[in-house]
């Protein structure tokens, strides 16, 4: 499944109010709920509970297993039980991608050198990361010499998945509608433009796009850089 369709998925299952609350005590529980204990918690039938446990489970929020609650003892089959799977859920429309601002900067801090400043450091984290993911995507779908074109069809595909909305506003120029690291870049607008210029301008060099370039063209409610000749 992909990462825009697990997000509908998620959004989809918590979506419904009795979901959502027998979601939140099951993850309050600390142990493997039953659906009879489901189904208390939020005052339905344990024939619905059961039908919104599924929808939580096919949704890969829940896992679902059979075993006997600590002290009781059963004669035949073990209830089924859930307990909340180890996926982290972040839901957010539009979608925000802090999780690679967070990496740039603790890579930068660990890597520093005497010879630079933490925003150098930064930067160059920021440009080795790019890079890294255009080359991941040159090795994984082996495009050959991109024109103009083609480099920003793919590195709008790329830039899709990140949350950055492209949209094509000339044959030669690529938006990006949304800022996956709003609302840090709107505290400290300098500094995160700069590190999303850099990652952006890295992910073309890897892609072998050297047609294409990244500029810094800020526009209200939409991220700061466009791509294009």
């Amino acid at each position: 499944m992909t990462s825009d369709a697990a997000a509908i998925t998620t959004v989809a299952a918590l979506g419904d109010d009795l979901r959502r609350n027998m979601y939140d005590f099951i993850r309050r529980s600390g142990r493997p709920v039953t659906r009879d204990e489901a189904a208390a918690s939020v005052g339905i039938s344990r024939k619905l509970a059961a039908f919104h446990l599924d929808k939580l489970v096919a949704a890969g929020l829940l896992t679902a297993d059979y075993a006997n609650p600590p002290g009781v003892r059963r004669v035949g089959r073990a209830p089924k039980v859930y307990e909340p799977s180890d996926v982290d859920v972040h839901v957010s429309i539009p979608q925000r991608e802090h999780g690679i601002l967070a990496d740039i900067l603790i890579d930068a801090v660990l890597s520093e050198t005497d010879d630079e400043n933490a925003r150098q450091a930064a930067l160059r984290v920021a440009t080795d990361r790019g890079r890294a993911l255009g080359e991941a995507e040159r090795d994984r779908t082996r495009p050959g010499r991109l024109g103009t074109e083609r480099a920003l069809t793919r590195a709008g595909e790329i830039l899709g998945r990140h949350g950055f909305e492209p949209t094509r506003a000339t044959p030669a120029l690529l938006r990006l509608r949304n800022c996956p690291f709003h609302p840090l870049a709107a505290k400290a607008p300098d500094l995160v433009c700069a590190i999303n210029h850099a990652f952006l301008a890295g992910l073309l060099t890897g892609l072998d796009a050297d047609t294409v370039h990244a500029t810094l063209a800020p526009r209200p409610g939409a991220c700061c850089v466009e791509l294009g000749t």
